[in-house]
């Protein structure tokens, strides 16, 4: 029996949640000490503590390569608005985290950085119904200074839920 893409995502965030430690914060010593992608890639090995934002919005980080970075999330009814939908919050989370932590994955042990300008395209709305989702980001340019990424929120069939770009800072920790 083939495997779907959609079981394959199940079984890879079963799998990444049952090696995470407790959600944190890491201390600023941690994280200077620590170039970008080992950082992020310590998250899915339990040396570094999700982020409290993972939990509270229910998403996990998939994968963590130079420039690009991977989280998946499944919307539910704890995500609607008044009128019944996702609301566009959660895609706007879900893609600031994949585009932010795309440049991460690209600075050095020292540097740090922070959201300047986040652009959101909602292109179609989610529900309870929509099954997982992924919110892949990857990194147009990186600097000395300025970074700029870009990312789509795509369900295991292919379809676009959002868009986004963003123009982040770079600085020393």
């Amino acid at each position: 029996m083939e495997t779907t893409l959609l079981q394959t995502w199940l079984a890879e965030e079963t799998a990444i949640r049952a090696k995470v430690s407790p959600f944190g914060v890491s201390s600023r010593e941690y994280l200077r000490s620590r170039n970008g992608k080992d950082f992020l890639n310590g998250v899915n090995t339990g040396e570094t503590p999700p982020p409290p934002i993972a939990e509270l919005m229910g998403f996990v980080l998939i994968s963590a390569e130079n420039g690009t970075v991977v989280f998946q999330g499944t919307p539910g009814p704890q995500h609607y608005n008044p009128s019944g939908m996702v609301h566009g919050g959660y895609a706007a989370t879900l893609l600031d985290s994949a585009v932010g932590c795309a440049v991460h994955s690209t600075l050095p042990a020292g540097k740090g950085f922070t959201t300047l300008e986040l652009k959101v395209n909602y292109i179609r709305g989610m529900s309870d119904k929509t099954g997982p989702v992924r919110a892949e980001g990857k990194v147009i340019t990186a600097g000395g200074q300025v970074a700029v990424a870009e990312g789509r929120i795509i369900d295991s069939n292919g379809k676009i839920y959002a868009h986004a770009t963003t123009t982040c800072l770079i600085f020393e920790i």
